[in-house]
């Protein structure tokens, strides 16, 4: 590849443009283990692009957020599978970021029942929303979140495919197509559920 930063960029777009034909992204599917202690502590990163990202629109989302914030404290600890959830701004999207265990789906599933209604009067604020009220469309719902969920990249590359020819453009048609990815997380200690850690500091429900 040229050198200089034009050159470089304007190949390099124009090969991904290529690659993208001939070789259609699959993104990894969502692994889930029949050993439960591989299924904790899993991460959630939802990306929302915000419908109006101005500081008035955002103050907004804002209050609107701390008029719901009871609803989504006890929501959360209702579930019984979150270790910690946060909101936060992204250049020009709210994030949820948190950590759960066991199944996504039955993640949002609990998400709808316990706070669906808290999504409900923040979504309208998010750039193309699912269909409303959440509870209404629990699957559309799902879908969605998955759709905006940062795609997670394999903890090992060779995850990508058995061509370690083609494993660099795997990543690239990857990253391509999802402007979003975790590409790593550290664990202090040992995977425990929300339930064992609970029980075993004695904080009770």
């Amino acid at each position: 590849m040229p050198n200089d930063g034009w050159g470089k960029r304007t190949l390099a777009k124009a090969l991904v443009a290529v690659w993208r034909r001939l070789d259609p992204t699959v993104t990894p599917p969502r692994e889930f283990s029949m050993n439960p202690a591989d299924n904790v502590q899993m991460a959630m990163n939802l990306v929302m692009p915000l419908a109006d990202p101005s500081p008035v629109a955002r103050t907004e989302l804002v209050l609107t957020l701390f008029s719901v914030l009871e609803e989504v404290m006890a929501g959360l600890n209702n579930t019984g599978i979150v270790h910690f959830a946060r909101f936060t701004y992204v250049d020009g999207n709210l994030c949820m970021i948190s950590m759960y265990d066991g199944d996504f789906s039955n993640y949002i599933r609990d998400f709808i029942y316990n706070i669906g209604g808290a999504f409900d009067a923040l979504l309208p604020y998010i750039k193309d929303p699912p269909p409303l009220p959440v509870e209404e469309h629990p699957d559309a719902f799902i879908e969605w979140v998955n759709a905006h969920d940062a795609l997670r990249l394999p903890e090992s590359v060779t995850k990508l495919g058995d061509n370690l020819l083609t494993l660099p453009r795997k990543a690239v048609l990857l990253l391509d197509a999802h402007p979003n990815a975790q590409l790593f997380v550290y664990h202090a200690y040992p995977g425990y559920s929300v339930a064992q850690i609970r029980d075993a500091l004695k904080i009770g429900w």
